[in-house]
């Protein structure tokens, strides 16, 4: 019970407040959402992106761990969500936008805070979010995009919006920067420590501005569809991740870690995407929040069954 009520309030309750003054704002001003949507993908993303990867200190050892658990954990849950979009026969456009909903997680705004909560700050399991989370930046900004726009758009035209996403760059640049120890100006540093800490609370807002354009009457084919996603993501995301660590031998605090970041609820990536390339804005929209207020639930109890 201690821990479903620290969750609620360090990390749902903040969230759900955000998300509730992007929903006034978008009430009664009508805000571009799609403005919003181009801030996080090309200013508040990579900011908060090169902030964490240059300021980390990780090793190659642990570098390769968990990059090697991520390609296993994520072709196991691609593979769980396409029997689940084909035995639900969805369209491009639907399946497009479930895979997103299950394989996009939420490592930044709610897996960092988290982390730091079930691990008592341990800077060994923060390294490992910090990775986890670099991997589920790049994943959507390159197969997220290409994701949403297979089929309706050709090759060349999908490699263009890939190659303009900053986050694509950033990683390396900061990796690089981190390893070699350059030095970051600090009028740099000062403007990346204000984008960065911007990433969150417009994030938010912007999933609130979209869940206030809606109409709040969820279809019952679209509660069905939220559902889906919802158990994909909060129940076989964590039974995954736990097969993925049994399979590679960890145990410990790694696997701990990484059972823990995969137990958390849909990433707002999901939603930018669907709003930047009008892809089932709605639905990702209501994945992100309903799987966000139901992982009090599901996270306290992966947390429990660790015995963190």
């Amino acid at each position: 019970m201690t821990i479903f009520l620290t969750i609620l309030r360090d990390n749902v309750l903040p969230i759900s407040l955000l998300i509730g003054i992007g929903i006034v704002l978008q009430r009664s001003f009508n805000l571009d959402i799609r403005t919003l949507s181009k801030l996080n993908f090309y200013l508040f993303s990579p900011a908060i992106m090169f902030k964490l990867l240059y300021g980390t200190a990780i090793s190659l050892q642990l570098f390769g761990q968990v990059i090697l658990f991520f390609v296993l954990f994520m072709a196991l849950q691609y593979g769980m969500v396409e029997a689940a979009v084909r035995l639900r026969r969805y369209g491009p456009g639907m399946r497009s936008a479930m895979r997103n909903s299950v394989l996009f997680y939420n490592s930044a705004n709610y897996g960092i805070p988290l982390n730091q909560l079930a691990f008592a700050n341990n800077p060994y399991t923060l390294s490992v979010q910090v990775l986890i989370m670099m991997m589920q930046s790049l994943i959507p900004n390159t197969y997220g995009v290409y994701n949403v726009n297979a089929h309706k758009a050709d090759w060349r035209e999908i490699r263009r919006v890939i190659l303009s996403m900053p986050v694509i760059y950033v990683i390396p640049i900061a990796l690089v920067m981190r390893y070699f120890g350059v030095p970051l100006p600090d009028s740099a540093g000062t403007a990346v420590e204000y984008l960065s800490n911007a990433f969150i609370g417009t994030a938010l807002i912007t999933l609130g501005v979209q869940l206030g354009s809606m109409s709040w009457t969820i279809r019952r084919a679209m509660l069905a569809d939220v559902g889906t996603a919802v158990l994909l993501r909060l129940v076989g995301g964590p039974l995954l991740a736990w097969a993925t660590v049994t399979l590679m031998g960890m145990d410990g605090l790694m696997a701990a870690a990484l059972i823990v970041s995969s137990a958390v609820p849909t990433s707002l990536s999901s939603v930018l995407l669907a709003v930047e390339f009008d892809n089932e804005p709605e639905f990702a929209s209501q994945a992100v929040f309903v799987s966000t207020v139901l992982s009090t639930v599901t996270v306290a109890v992966v947390i429990a069954l660790l015995g963190i």
